[in-house]
């Protein structure tokens, strides 16, 4: 995989031919890099499905393998424990198989997961099933962000890179409309057709990944200059931004630097002052993110309305299918702002709004008589609090953590990164009810405000913007 430059070399020729007919016109919106983008993205599907399957699909589970509550918990929230095998070893795969193979990998590990999860008949092979799937989306998750970063013309990398989170939500979606659509079939049979169903959709993105060119920063760093120039001429704006792109990536490459544990080293225990503002700024915003208490939301909400005063069971799907949907259209408005606004504003309104709404939801949450109203009046905070979230908190976090990385540590740094975002994720998701019922309900909210409104001065006091400036130029912004 990580030798099919030769193709790209024999290609170079036509494509700057007929990237330099174009040189003379004004910067065009790269429509080859956004191709690219968005199949790297697309993996992400998978890992939004399979975390959100369990939810409905559990419920079968538990009749067909007659499955303690205990294991069923212990299924479900499994994936975020295991992940990290894979995504702390991302970053050294990327670099060894580069960015391309190691998406390859991570579709074949999600392929084989899903089909493992449709034939497993026993506690314990659902748990290696869950083992192999978790691969695949750790692999994922790091990987995909970093070619992301890596592929795009500075002028269009917040809109690439933002697409991660949209297509884990539409990957959520699914698994609702999956649940909903299968829950009809026999209880042997419904829950293994909604994991089969997983199987061929890797198969076909790892065809469409072998098509895409490799990142032109991971040629560079085996020397490979003339297959990332031809890679980098058809993803810029234009030539002469190809030209500026390589130069400034050859000045990176030749920059002093160390491989394997060297640079694990160089990320945590000897790091430059810039290097360390930028992991602090890495791990920082992954911990808050986690720490506001989205995924509470996302896996309780049903609990949250039912609290609320909504006793229906078709009123509580209702409002949790809405809220969904409410996630998912504002990651489309951060999709489109993030190159016009930047980055810096996104997080300071998405963080401060977040604070906000938890408030106010806390506040619907401690009336003492549940009513319609106090219902109305907690869906709309959710709904609020996801609208907040979704357009900087949620898509943004991955997209800044990528593009701030120095090109010798960006694979690791990232890994590092989305290891404190799993292990944060886990430990707010498996302990909300606990909570809930140590310091209430509201209390949690109230909890979950506070980290909010950290994050949101750490986003003021830390964060630099990064809009408009080269993945290269990243070292002099945060050398300041």
């Amino acid at each position: 995989m990580a030798h099919g430059g030769d193709d790209t070399a024999t290609t170079a020729a036509p494509l700057l031919a007929s990237s330099t007919k174009s040189s003379d016109d004004e910067p065009r919106r790269n429509m080859y890099a956004c191709a690219c983008a968005t199949l790297a993205s697309m993996t992400t599907i998978l890992m939004g499905y399979n975390l959100a399957l369990m939810s409905g699909a559990q419920l079968f589970i538990r009749e067909d393998l007659g499955l303690t509550d205990a294991q069923i918990e212990v299924l479900a929230g499994s994936m975020n424990l295991y992940m990290l095998v894979s995504i702390l070893a991302a970053g050294w795969t990327a670099d060894v198989l580069g960015r391309r193979g190691t998406l390859v990998l991570a579709n074949a590990f999600l392929m084989a997961g899903a089909l493992a999860m449709s034939l497993g008949a026993s506690y314990a092979a659902l748990m290696a099933a869950r083992f192999v799937t978790s691969i695949g989306v750790g692999f994922s998750l790091v990987v995909a962000p970093v070619y992301n970063a890596e592929i795009s013309p500075a002028s269009a990398r917040g809109v690439l890179s933002s697409l991660l989170d949209m297509f884990i939500n539409v990957g959520i979606l699914l698994s609702y409309v999956s649940n909903y659509a299968l829950a009809g079939l026999p209880v042997h049979h419904g829950w293994r057709v909604m994991y089969g169903i997983g199987v061929l959709p890797p198969l076909f993105l790892a065809a469409g990944v072998l098509a895409m060119p490799e990142s032109p920063r991971w040629l560079a760093m085996r020397g490979r200059h003339a297959d990332a120039r031809a890679v980098l001429v058809r993803t810029s704006d234009s030539v002469a931004e190809a030209e500026l792109r390589l130069e400034e990536i050859k000045q990176a490459v030749a920059a002093p630097q160390e491989a394997g544990g060297g640079v694990w080293r160089e990320l945590l225990l000897g790091p430059s002052a810039m290097v360390r503002r930028v992991v602090s700024c890495v791990v920082g915003l992954h911990f808050f993110q986690q720490a506001s208490g989205i995924d509470a939301i996302v896996l309780y909400s049903p609990l949250v309305f039912k609290k609320a005063g909504m006793s229906s069971n078709s009123a509580v799907l209702g409002a949790t299918v809405a809220v969904g949907v409410v996630k998912t259209c504002f990651i489309l408005v951060a999709t489109l702002l993030s190159d016009r606004l930047g980055r810096r504003p996104l997080l300071l309104a998405s963080t401060g709004g977040v604070s906000v709404t938890l408030i106010s939801l806390a506040l619907t949450l401690c009336v003492a008589s549940p009513s319609t109203a106090s219902a109305a009046a907690c869906v709309a905070s959710v709904m609020a609090f996801v609208a907040a979230f979704s357009v900087g908190f949620g898509p943004m976090t991955a997209t800044y953590a990528a593009e701030i990385m120095p090109l010798r540590l960006r694979a690791q740094g990232t890994s590092l990164g989305m290891a404190v975002n799993r292990v944060t994720c886990g430990v707010v998701s498996m302990t909300f009810i606990s909570l809930a019922d140590g310091i209430t309900m509201p209390g949690c909210f109230f909890l979950y405000a506070g980290v909010a409104a950290t994050a949101c001065a750490f986003v003021y006091v830390r964060l630099p913007e990064t809009r408009g400036r080269s993945l290269e130029d990243m070292d002099v912004l945060f050398a300041k």
